[in-house]
């Protein structure tokens, strides 16, 4: 999402000189603190030139944010791809310059009220992009090389619930398929799971250009830490649907986000935790220890020790990178195709990092088999 809006703004911009701005993110309180820690560098790598801070830190933590010695100004996160609030030209360029993959951000905001999150704060009600709108964003990457298209939101299956007759995200994406036939991939960024629609279900269970990667919005494998975080799936409702999946598309890899130390979890929510790892084979795991956000419920509840939060982080990364090793490894002598990047390496549909024969060109698509692992590299 970040990378959508980022990439958006740079485009915009483009015409601007001495012009630095940090597209700031408050999910986290150690994303508040790096954001900070991104300003100072910013200020000293470009003394002279205009900071404006934007994004979720800058909507949530105005005040501070914005009584940093280094910042100049501030736009509102609301504001930050209308042309105007950078007094720029209304026709400038509405896309980013031409990248290997596209991240298109067709939904923003969220509806719900996760008892830890402090996001719906920083970015406001959701809302959609409407299928025209989607498709000429995509048309426009298209035309400049793209070959992978990356649908990303901050709540991306509530796509639709907003524009007249409340389309779901599986109509967005038979709409893409069909209206560019030539598109090689498309990637869903991270998705609810209890929002998948039935046909979205069907695209990612056999559809060969919708890539073979899920990223679930889990956050916990203990029901009554889910309860906890107002989340609106069950452990069984997670299992039960990557079973479906996996049953009817082998291949798929499975992704989640998981907080380590949510207030209240003991000692058999942590296991719950570490087993989902292993009982839906995640294998692109993102572990966040869990931080208290002022204003959020959560961090009114009894708190878990932040030594205790750590080492759970810990175990979480641990158990993922074992599950991640071990598909890794299966995956040596398979053949796949690579989508090439820039820096010698790609990625598979299976969204494994594989490294490319020399002199790959970036933005093609060449067939790979590695012959064994190296730091967590198919090489």
């Amino acid at each position: 999402m970040n990378i959508a809006e980022s990439e958006r703004m740079r485009a915009m911009l483009a015409g601007e000189h001495d012009l630095v701005v940090v597209n700031s993110c408050a999910v986290t309180a150690e994303a508040l603190s790096q954001t900070r820690k991104a300003i100072r560098r910013a200020r000293r790598e470009h003394p002279a030139a205009r900071l404006v801070v934007t994004g979720c830190a800058a909507e949530i933590d105005r005040a501070a944010i914005g009584a940093m010695a280094e910042v100049d100004g501030l736009v509102a996160n609301a504001a930050k791809l209308d042309p105007r609030s950078w007094n720029v030209p209304l026709e400038a360029p509405p896309i980013a310059p031409a990248r290997t993959r596209a991240f298109i951000a067709v939904q923003n905001g969220c509806d719900h009220a996760c008892t830890f999150c402090i996001i719906p704060q920083g970015r406001g009600a959701s809302r959609s992009l409407t299928v025209p709108q989607v498709l000429g964003e995509i048309e426009a990457h298209l035309a400049a090389g793209t070959q992978e298209v990356v649908l990303s939101g901050v709540d991306l299956t509530s796509w639709g619930h907003d524009l007249p007759n409340a389309p779901r995200l599986g109509a967005l994406v038979v709409a893409i398929l069909a209206a560019f036939p030539a598109l090689p991939r498309l990637r869903l960024s991270s998705v609810d799971g209890i929002e998948i629609d039935p046909l979205l279900f069907d695209l990612l269970a056999g559809e060969a250009r919708v890539m073979p990667h899920l990223h679930l919005s889990l956050q916990h494998g203990a029901d009554l830490i889910l309860k906890r975080m107002k989340r609106r799936h069950s452990r069984a409702d997670a299992v039960g649907l990557v079973a479906r999946l996996k049953a009817l598309r082998p291949e798929i890899a499975i992704g989640a986000d998981l907080i380590a130390g949510f207030p209240t979890e003991d000692a058999g929510h942590h296991a719950a935790n570490l087993a989902i790892i292993d009982e839906l084979d995640i294998v692109h795991a993102h572990i966040f220890p869990y931080s208290p956000r002022p204003g959020t419920p959560a961090a009114r509840m009894p708190q878990v020790a932040r030594e205790v939060v750590k080492a759970r982080a810990a175990d979480l990364r641990a158990r993922a990178a074992e599950r991640r090793a071990a598909w890794l490894a299966g995956l040596v002598g398979e053949t796949l195709p690579v989508l090439a990047e820039r820096g010698g390496t790609g990625y598979a549909p299976n969204y494994a990092l594989v490294a490319l024969p020399s002199g790959s060109a970036p933005g093609t698509i060449i067939d790979v088999t590695p012959s064994g692992l190296r730091e967590g590299l198919l090489v």
